[in-house]
């Protein structure tokens, strides 16, 4: 399994080089006195041949348009990663790898996005990467058939490659298995996964955990698969990688069978050399095998560093002929060309929330799912890089916008899906991890901005996606319908409670939660216009009333005064979200009829209303009334803060039911009743307090 096979062109230079990379890992790691140097060392070969001999890249431009994409999924080998950005060229230098995972490092533990140029996605979560190339795989052939379909393939200045680096933790992990289903069925022939079969993990022989055929599994799903054994044999890699290209219509499994540690002489091949120093002796002895001098460290030629960064001038070379391809392309494309601007900006057109419609406060319920799907069909001509699916509820989340196809090969159509290559209408199915990670994919690939749909409840199911979007800023956009109790008779099992707060716990995530279809409105323009990060909306199932009084600049604030105190001088406050807002409105009125000066907030995004000064926050809360209630249908955590402590809170602290969410909501205490006794006993702590 180590016997090297070279290509006719492969210099010593070039193996310096790779050996250089297995010297440095080693440095790297005993320096810092953790991280993981055997799958780097073992990788190295074809890291190296990946960045110098296969990827179309351009250190001098991170952000090219016409880069092929690189994702390490095994993040914990970071140093896989960053030794290539080092010898290529992208602005990492020795002191760096120096410094790894370090304070204020460029070279953090895992792979980080924003912070390491070259860096194309956060990976450490195992699985996560991988699904989120199967997500830029996706978005590069939407991206094309956004900007030029007609092109013959391989002939379009879109026309690119995702790469993918997987270790044994990611095939294990189950995201992987969905997501390399859904690459199948969609024929992804852009996507190669290179699997480091080294079968050590940090338990050591992954046989006690891994017994079955990977390679078996991927041809099951669809994929084109090749076998390597040898990490050493750079010919064989180089065939599979350019055989990979030869499947237009297969995503490509290439099964790498590798030592990992090689060439530790004791420590390779085992657990030792997964995710710990490797130690001073074994360091000395590798820098022997390889023909270093064990005495010095972090030692790298001049000559093979240079040798290395001619990868720069081929870039150079690379890009500039793209360049003729794509500037007859935007010659010949001048609308594309500016819709492609647009979209690398992430700008929108002018004028475009003229198409968002609105609802009059006639009295007449409509669920904010159902107007969340209207707005997404209003949108559909004027947006064209908003694009989604659903975790098989379509239906049930109104994602579908009316009237366009389906996202997929020809063949895959069903009687109620017309689906062709370069569609808008994703289709995930029960997969919602998966469809988390893959939304992130296609967010960082750029361009086109994704949404994807399920149950709230079934945030569950992808909240690591969900904070991964949050750590990278990603803006992808999560519509999570049936958002309380009120989805009713499916019962507890579907029935959000803890999920609102939950999802605020996690930093940079918006939760969104309208009160009516004109909210929605006013949150999906909000949410659109902000691309720092992910934005989930939270919808309902039943209808709600069209209510007086919502407001855009409000809804994107947050919070706002929905409805004032009849004297403008409050006395309690109600503070309510989603569904229950309309219980707050009809409990002020009452209130007010007794006497009560009460102002109604509306707060759709906790979030965004911290984000305001603190003089529009007193505003919308005055500090001088203490008399204040929340009210949702979900557990009290989020709300205490606002009410302080003579506040009271209208919540549900138990699991649900099956019933009718009439029958539900009276039960469980969400009423006009419940708000206003709320509303008195609050009113009475205020004044015993005072």
């Amino acid at each position: 399994m180590t016997t090297k096979r070279l290509p006719a062109d492969w210099t010593e230079l070039d193996q310096r080089a790779v050996d250089t990379i297995r010297v440095l890992a080693a440095d790297a790691v005993e320096k810092c006195g953790s991280g993981h140097p055997g799958t780097a060392m073992s990788l190295a070969p074809t890291a190296y041949a990946l960045f110098q001999r296969v990827m179309r890249h351009d250190p001098a431009d991170p952000d090219w348009v016409g880069r092929d994409r690189f994702v390490l999924s095994a993040g914990h080998s970071s140093l896989t990663l960053y030794l290539q950005l080092f010898l290529s060229g992208y602005g990492l230098e020795l002191d760096d790898i120096k410094s790894l995972r370090t304070w204020d490092s460029k070279t953090p533990g895992h792979p980080e996005y924003w912070h390491t140029p070259g860096v194309e996605t956060t990976t450490g979560p195992l699985g996560q990467g991988l699904a989120n190339g199967v997500g830029m795989a996706i978005a590069a052939r939407r991206e094309r058939g956004l900007l030029d379909p007609e092109a013959a393939p391989g002939e379009s200045p879109f026309d690119h490659q995702i790469y993918v680096i997987a270790s044994d933790g990611d095939i294990e992990e189950g995201v992987t298995s969905e997501a390399s289903s859904l690459a199948g069925t969609q024929q992804l022939g852009n996507l190669t996964v290179i699997y480091d079969a080294n079968e050590i993990s940090i338990e050591d022989d992954t046989k006690i955990a891994l017994s079955e055929d990977t390679a078996k599994r991927y041809e099951a799903y669809g994929w084109h698969v090749i076998t390597v054994d040898g990490g050493e044999d750079v010919s064989s890699i180089l065939d599979a990688l350019d055989a990979a290209k030869g499947k237009p219509d297969q995503p490509t499994l290439i099964v790498l069978r590798t030592v990992i540690g090689y060439p530790a002489p004791n420590k390779m091949n085992s657990g030792k050399a997964h995710g710990a120093a490797l130690g001073g002796d074994e360091v000395a002895g590798i820098k022997k095998e390889l023909g270093f001098d064990p005495e010095k460290s972090f030692e790298i030629s001049d000559e093979v560093l240079s040798h290395a960064r001619q990868v720069v001038d081929r870039a150079k070379t690379s890009h500039a002929e793209w360049q003729k391809s794509y500037d007859n392309w935007a010659a010949a494309n001048p609308d594309r060309e500016a819709l492609l601007n647009r979209m690398r900006t992430r700008e929108l057109p002018a004028g475009w929330q003229e198409k968002l419609p609105s609802w009059e406060a006639d009295g007449k319920g409509i669920a904010t799912r159902k107007a969340s799907g209207e707005i997404l069909g209003a949108l559909a001509d004027v947006l064209p890089e908003l694009w989604g699916g659903s975790a098989d509820l379509a239906e049930s989340n109104n994602t579908t916008m009316k009237g366009v196809d389906s996202f997929g090969p020809a063949h895959i159509s069903t009687e109620m899906w017309p689906a062709q290559p370069y569609g808008r209408t994703l289709h995930f199915g029960v997969r919602e991890h998966a469809m988390g990670s893959i939304l992130n994919g296609i967010a960082l690939h750029g361009g086109t901005r994704p949404y994807g749909g399920t149950f709230l409840i079934f945030s569950d199911y992808m909240r690591p996606a969900v904070r991964l979007a949050a750590l990278m800023r990603a803006p992808v956009v999560y519509v999570w319908t049936h958002d309380s109790i009120g989805l009713g008779e499916d019962g507890p099992t579907h029935q959000p409670i803890e999920q609102l707060s939950a999802l605020r716990a996690i930093p940079g995530l918006s939760v969104v939660r309208p009160a009516d279809a004109n909210e929605t409105a006013h949150a999906w323009k909000a949410v659109l216009e902000d691309t720092s990060g992910p934005a989930g909306l939270a919808l309902t199932r039943q209808g709600v009333p069209t209510l007086e009084g919502t407001d855009a600049d409000g809804v994107a604030k947050g919070g706002y005064v929905l409805a004032e105190a009849a004297n403008g001088a409050p006395e309690l406050v109600l503070i309510a979200t989603g569904s229950e807002v309309q219980l707050a409105v009809e409990a002020r009125k009452i209130l007010e009829d007794e006497g009560v000066a009460t102002r109604v907030v509306s707060m759709p995004c906790v979030e965004w209303f911290d984000r305001q000064d603190r003089s529009y926050r007193e505003q919308v809360l005055p500090p001088s009334v203490r008399a204040r209630v929340a009210v949702e249908a979900g557990i009290a955590q989020s709300w205490y803060r606002f009410v302080k402590d003579a506040g009271e809170i209208v919540s549900i602290e138990h699991f649900g039911a099956s019933a009718d969410y009439k029958t539900l909501f009276e039960k469980f205490g969400f009423t006009t009743g419940a708000v206003t006794d709320a509303a008195r006993r609050s009113l009475d702590n205020a004044r015993s307090q005072a």
